[in-house]
């Protein structure tokens, strides 16, 4: 009885055991299935996003080639318009040297009067007789004697309308300095200072001589007394005025003849600061213009604007002061023309320089009747711009490369 109770235990079990395994064996089927299919979606999902990277990167390559060609064009286009402006700046060049410019007249007033009444005579004469009346004899003499000639600087009236033409000569040097001519005399000799700190002048003969030189080594130059700081200074008169930093800021002028100072200044003001936001090696700028000699500068007093001042070149006095609207924020340089001051513009960033603000020491213009001023200059930040009375050009030094600026005049009772 025993036995039978154990054969039919040992039946059950084993029949629950087949019953556990098939269920096993069903639910890891399902799962396997199950798994096959999400890696058949993978695989589908996975070759179209190959295919759409394959064509996004195509479409890629595609666009590369075209912007290449676009550079590529675009540059040929560059140098075809700079071979241009060559060919058109050469061309203007001699036209000017076969067309030169007519010497400035002054028109006698006592002169003019005359002729404004001889012509009234006529023509009363000519209403009255109906006859023409015979004008005077080649060798007869007016009845009135001519004035002295007007000095200029007694009515100069000329303001920047425009920047007229642009002319880069050579890159020399390093990023500041500054060139120019003595606009006192007839000399055609080149000064030359490069860097921000330096005692070393170099002297060109003639502005030919400038442009084509390719060294240094054979340059006559002049080694100073003192370096100079900045880029400030001015060759006027024979003589130069720079700015020499000791314990505090000095106008040294030198004699470029005899290669020795004639004087030596410290000018009544505290305080100096930077005068140019960009430009932070300039604490004083002496320029000239029709009426002499000028100093832009600022104090820590007024530390927001820039300050402009009247020298006498001859003892170095300060002869009157102004304190301007101009700031000093993201200005680069600045110039005196006719007794007005014109403060040239930029951005950190590079960009084209502009004047955009006037300061007129009569009082009779402002910057609101002044047109912006664009200088089409291509290259960084001026870190000097002389302005040449006697030429109307500024000599800019624009981040080591030397150019000549050429303005537009005309009379200021123009602008209203």
């Amino acid at each position: 009885m025993a036995g039978i109770v154990a054969c039919v235990l040992l039946s059950v079990v084993t029949v629950v055991n087949s019953q556990v395994q098939t269920a096993f064996l069903e639910y890891m089927q399902t799962r396997m299935g199950s798994l096959e299919e999400r890696i058949a979606q993978w695989h589908d999902h996975s070759n179209r996003y190959s295919s759409e990277l394959r064509d996004f990167k195509n479409q890629v390559l595609k666009m590369l080639e075209n912007i290449e060609k676009e550079r590529d064009t675009v540059r040929n286009e560059m140098e075809n318009t700079n071979v241009r402006l060559d060919r058109l700046e050469r061309e203007v060049d001699y036209l000017e040297t076969q067309n030169p410019e007519p010497p400035c007249v002054d028109i006698d007033t006592k002169l003019t009067e005359l002729h404004q009444q001889k012509k009234k005579k006529k023509e009363k004469y000519e209403k009255l007789t109906g006859c023409p009346k015979a004008e005077l004899a080649e060798n007869e003499e007016p009845d009135v004697q001519l004035s002295p000639p007007v000095n200029r600087k007694s009515y100069c009236s000329d303001t920047i309308s425009q920047v007229n033409a642009m002319k880069i000569l050579k890159r020399f040097g390093s990023n500041a300095g500054l060139w120019t001519k003595d606009p006192i005399g007839n000399s055609e000799k080149v000064y030359v200072f490069d860097g921000a700190g330096n005692d070393t002048v170099f002297v060109f003969s003639r502005m030919k001589e400038f442009t084509l030189s390719s060294s240094t080594r054979k340059v006559p130059r002049i080694k100073l007394p003192y370096p100079w700081i900045g880029t400030g200074h001015i060759v006027y008169g024979g003589n130069l005025f720079y700015i020499r930093q000791d314990e505090e800021f000095q106008v040294i002028k030198f004699n470029l003849t005899t290669k020795t100072i004639v004087d030596s200044a410290v000018l009544p003001i505290e305080q100096q600061v930077p005068v140019y936001g960009l430009s932070k090696f300039n604490y004083i700028d002496i320029v000239a213009d029709e009426e002499g000699l000028w100093v832009i500068y600022a104090t820590k007093e007024n530390e927001k604007n820039i300050c402009l001042a009247k020298l006498d070149p001859g003892n170095l006095g300060i002869e009157q002061m102004w304190d301007t609207p101009c700031p000093i924020e993201n200005a680069e340089s600045a110039f005196v023309v006719c007794g007005t001051l014109y403060v040239v513009y930029n951005t950190k960033l590079p960009s084209r320089s502009r004047i955009q603000c006037v300061f007129d020491v009569s009082g009779t213009i402002s910057s609101e009747h002044v047109p912006i001023v664009y200088f089409p200059k291509r290259y960084g930040s001026h870190s000097s711009m002389k302005y040449n009375p006697k030429e109307k050009q500024i000599y800019a030094w624009d981040d080591g490369y030397q150019i000549l600026y050429k303005l537009n005049m005309k009379p200021r009772d123009e602008l209203y």
